[in-house]
């Protein structure tokens, strides 16, 4: 697995660098394959961030954690809070337990056939609604090409996090978002 470390406004020292390795392999025991995991710390106004995203088994998982304290605190935390959403996740897709490890192909394989025609107990329709993300309201509306900066405008207007639009220049659905520091950021369709 390949971790890289950044810094923002301060310097990741090499004890830092050593522990986030060692934290972060913790969560290789979830995954077939971590491809890889980006670190990133920085100081804002005394709070110690710490911002992980990793790619492993086909998903993204992301999480942040500010602390006052110090910087292992945080790193601490964000790690604990992805071991949580990892688990939480397979255990939805797979409907078993992760605790083991990783499991082999044929056994991941066997499992979800074995759940396919019903040999384990299936879990019941409270549960299965308890689990799943419940869309509450559907929106259409339609998108006229633009340049991120006047989306950007728009979703301020309207008050949102967010904004779908239609790049002008390369005809591309992309979204443009505000994030916690208050910058912008614009994801584009690959």
């Amino acid at each position: 697995m390949l971790i890289s470390v950044k810094g923002r406004n301060v310097e990741p020292t090499e004890a830092l660098q050593e522990y986030v390795s060692k934290k972060v392999h913790k969560l290789e025991k979830y995954f077939h394959e971590i491809k890889e995991a980006v670190v990133t710390m920085s100081v804002q106004r005394g709070m110690h961030i710490v911002e992980i995203q990793l790619e492993g088994d086909g998903i993204l998982l992301r999480g942040e954690e500010r602390q006052g304290t110090d910087m292992y605190g945080s790193i601490d935390q964000v790690v604990e809070k992805l071991e949580t959403r990892v688990k939480k996740f397979k255990h939805r897709r797979f409907g078993k337990s992760v605790e083991e490890g990783p499991k082999e192909k044929e056994d991941m394989k066997s499992q979800m056939m074995s759940e396919a025609y019903g040999s384990e107990q299936e879990p019941t329709a409270e549960e299965e609604a308890e689990d799943r993300p419940t869309i509450v309201r559907v929106k259409r509306f339609t998108m006229k090409p633009m340049a991120p900066e006047e989306a950007a405008q728009q979703m301020e207007l309207l008050h949102h996090d967010f904004y779908l639009f239609t790049d002008a220049e390369s005809n591309n659905v992309c979204v443009v978002y505000k994030r916690d520091d208050g910058h912008y950021g614009l994801i584009e369709q690959a």
